[in-house]
This record gives structure tokens, sequence and C-alpha cells, in this order.
């Protein structure tokens, strides 16, 4: 069985929550790791995909801790489109489109 794993970067603009984990995560650049193999008996090469993790940094007195949590990738996808649309939501508030007043 022949395997491959891929390492991304996902940036959240604010604080998440993942479908299975109670606590709630900072905002910041987290890393995505994916696990794939290769399916046999094909006539062309194709991958399925195995685990999709997500590299948790511990904070407090975790600090220094790192801890791999197993995700789907529909969770993430959820997560990612929430954070999008929270962000959206602050970008065209109406303080922020509101021009400054003047001064006299």
């Amino acid at each position: 069985m022949t395997l491959r794993s891929t390492r991304s970067t996902v940036t959240f603009s604010n604080p998440f929550t993942l479908s299975g984990y109670p606590d709630e995560l900072p905002a910041g650049e987290y890393e995505v790791l994916v696990e794939e193999e290769l399916l046999q008996g094909l006539s062309f090469e194709a991958y399925r995909r195995t685990a999709t993790q997500l590299t948790v940094r511990g904070r407090g007195s975790h600090a220094g801790h790192t801890e791999l949590r197993a995700i789907s990738e529909n969770d993430l996808t959820k997560a990612l489109s929430r954070d999008q649309a929270k962000t959206e939501t602050n970008y065209h508030s109406d303080a922020a489109l509101s021009p400054p007043k003047e001064q006299k």
C-alpha cells in the first residue's frame, strides 16, 4: 500500500470551534495534515483520503505541547466558511462603513 501525506496551512481570522471538540481555538495559522492511500487495481493513479488532522499548539499551562486533532474535511470546510462569514460581517458593519465625523 502506497501512502502520501500533504501539509498545508489554513488561517482563521476569528476564534473558532470544531465538531467533536469542546474548546474554542484562537484565531491564527494552523497546519493541516492530509493522509491518502493509493487505490490499487485502477488503470490510472488515484488516491483515497484516509485522515485529515489539524495541528493545535498548546497554550497557557500546555505551552510547548502539540496535538493532532482528527477532523473531517467537511468540518474543516464548515469552520473556514463560518470564519469567512464572520469576518465579512465584521468588515461590512455600520461602524466599519461609516465615514469619520468632522471635528470642529
